[in-house]
């Protein structure tokens, strides 16, 4: 009985682990792992016609269920590395590279080792599962076929699975995500990416993206994609009674220069995560909600409003400070610069999880790259990461710029109350105002700072907060805010659906994939007349 049980666990185990956040490690999982139950029911149907499983089904479901082990392992591991869900077509070429600067500073002793150490771990994990199987298939299976109750609890089991399956809220709770769905979407991208038809039928063509820019009159370009900034800012009452106020302040600073902010709602392309998919769907233009089409796009050479901006002298920059990692798809963006987290040079203290500010990223990327009145003008893209879950700790404010770039940008008191308020993983909601406030506060300030080459913030929301947060029934919805003191682009904006101040109109413009397309017939000296979107999924 005792290697029955043990066998049932760790064959559930391999199926149901989930990631010991972010590192390789993984945590056992209470759930139930559907293909766990996919291969009780095999065994139970084996044992019925044949009395018995032959030594070639057992290989062959050893095979099977060590695939469905190291496809899990992928799905709750690359994300917690990468930010994102395993994707075959990057990873494969992205593997050799991190092995070797992994590898750099190991003696050879030590790399003869490791790969020892996998050889054997992979080997006794295949020996593992073999012998679970082995004995399910002796022992388990046989008395189960006598047993009411094993049935009974068989079938329980497979009623659960299937709800989950229907979505069934009561039932995900205790059934984890099936594994199958990995190798469907790896199998599905890698054959769109070899094969033109396929590749034409799930991805849609690319929308004009023309503009000669000339409105702009030379003024720079920053778009910053506030992390999780969502319509529940505006909806839920007890957030806006916080957030609210320092919306108002930006808006103050903002005239205070002489600029105006206008607003408007977009549906974004994720909703609680997956930011990717709404930055790339706003520089290409195309609807990116499914994401093997994100996942399609990043493997052609199509264009981005990043070339248009290129195209009319502009410098483009990438600022990433959430990825402290190697990463190969930027090269699609074809940014003329791109900084990651290493190499900001951050030097203040860490906060949490996701630990440089914004605020400095932000001084930090204009210290590298002061503005020119006289020189290229510069587009910023810049994705915030302060306001990822779990919010905490949030940075304090620095009103005094000259300092946020320096060794000590805060004093001792304003560090050590900001670490004081602990990553709650249970307690999320009040760190998630705390970091909004916190990133209007900034941008207010930063605002209010002199500026060399006048310029158009674009502020925009990725998606909104996980539901936990938003609650019930929430939209997709995510506020944009454009700040500029060009009287023709407030005008056109207005004509656009865009209404004065940081209070949007309730109804959104549509995606977020259309707004590049407003914005750059806005920017172009031509006319104000919007093209068509490429924005139906499925299209």
């Amino acid at each position: 009985m005792t290697k029955v049980t043990l066998a049932l666990l760790v064959l559930n185990f391999l199926t149901s682990f989930a990631n010991v956040w972010s590192t390789p490690l993984i945590r056992p999982d209470m759930r139930i792992g559907p293909e766990f139950v996919g291969l009780w029911l095999i065994l139970l149907l084996l044992v019925g016609l044949f009395g018995r499983v032959g030594r070639r089904a057992v290989t062959l479901l050893t095979g099977l269920f060590l695939l469905v082990a190291i496809g899990r392992y992928a799905e709750v591991t690359v994300p917690a590395w990468f930010g994102r869900k395993v994707n075959l077509y990057w990873d494969a070429q992205h593997l050799p590279k991190f092995l070797d600067v992994a590898s750099q500073d190991l003696a050879w002793w030590q790399i003869a080792g490791i790969v020892a150490a996998f050889i054997v771990g992979f080997w006794l994990l295949i020996r593992l599962i073999r012998v679970c199987i082995e004995v399910l298939a002796e022992h388990a299976a046989p008395y189960a076929l006598r047993s009411p109750i094993a049935l009974i609890v068989t079938l329980s089991f497979l009623g659960l699975v299937a709800a989950s399956f229907m979505k069934v809220e009561a039932a995900t709770r205790y059934v984890s995500a099936p594994v199958f769905p990995v190798y469907k979407r790896q199998a599905h991208l890698l054959l769109a990416v070899s094969l033109p038809r396929h590749f034409q039928t799930t991805l849609p063509e690319s929308p004009p993206l023309d503009s000669d820019l000339k409105v702009l009159e030379g003024a720079e370009v920053k778009v910053l994609f506030i992390e999780s900034y969502g319509a529940t800012t505006y909806e839920r009452d007890d957030i806006a009674e916080v957030v609210d106020p320092a919306r108002q302040r930006l808006e103050q600073a903002a005239n205070a220069q002489g600029r105006k902010v206008l607003s408007a709602f977009v549906r974004a392309a994720a909703f609680g995560g997956a930011s990717d998919l709404s930055h790339l769907s706003f520089l290409s233009g195309i609807d990116l909600t499914d994401p093997i089409r994100h996942d399609l796009l990043i493997t052609t050479d199509r264009p981005t409003i990043l070339d248009t901006f290129e195209q009319a002298g502009y410098r483009t920059i990438g600022l990433y400070p959430a990825m402290s990692w190697d990463w190969p798809e930027v090269s699609f963006y074809g940014f003329d610069h791109y900084h990651d987290a290493p190499s900001l040079d951050y030097t203040g203290p860490k906060f949490g999880l996701w630990w440089l500010p914004d605020q400095f990223s932000m001084a930090r990327i204009d210290e590298m790259y002061p503005p020119d009145p006289d020189g290229k003008p510069r587009f910023l893209f810049y994705p915030t990461i302060t306001t990822h879950i779990p919010f905490r700790p949030t940075p304090p404010y620095q009103p005094d710029w000259s300092r946020v770039t320096s060794d000590k940008p805060y004093s001792d008191e304003a560090t050590a109350k900001a670490m004081a308020d602990a990553i709650d993983w249970h307690g999320l909601f009040q760190g998630y105002i705390n970091t909004i406030e916190y990133t209007f506060n900034w941008l207010a300030g930063y605002q209010a700072l002199p500026q060399p080459r006048e310029s158009v913030l674009i502020l925009l929301g990725d998606h909104q907060p996980a539901g936990g947060i938003t609650g019930p029934n929430a939209t997709w919805n995510v506020p944009v805010h454009i700040i500029t003191s060009n009287d023709t682009i407030t005008e056109r904006l207005r004509l656009n659906g865009f209404s004065d101040g940081v209070n949007p109109p309730q109804q959104a413009l549509g995606h977020i994939s259309e707004l590049p397309l407003i914005l750059l017939s806005v920017f172009d000296s031509g006319g104000n007349k919007v093209a068509g979107t490429a924005s139906d999924v499925g299209e």
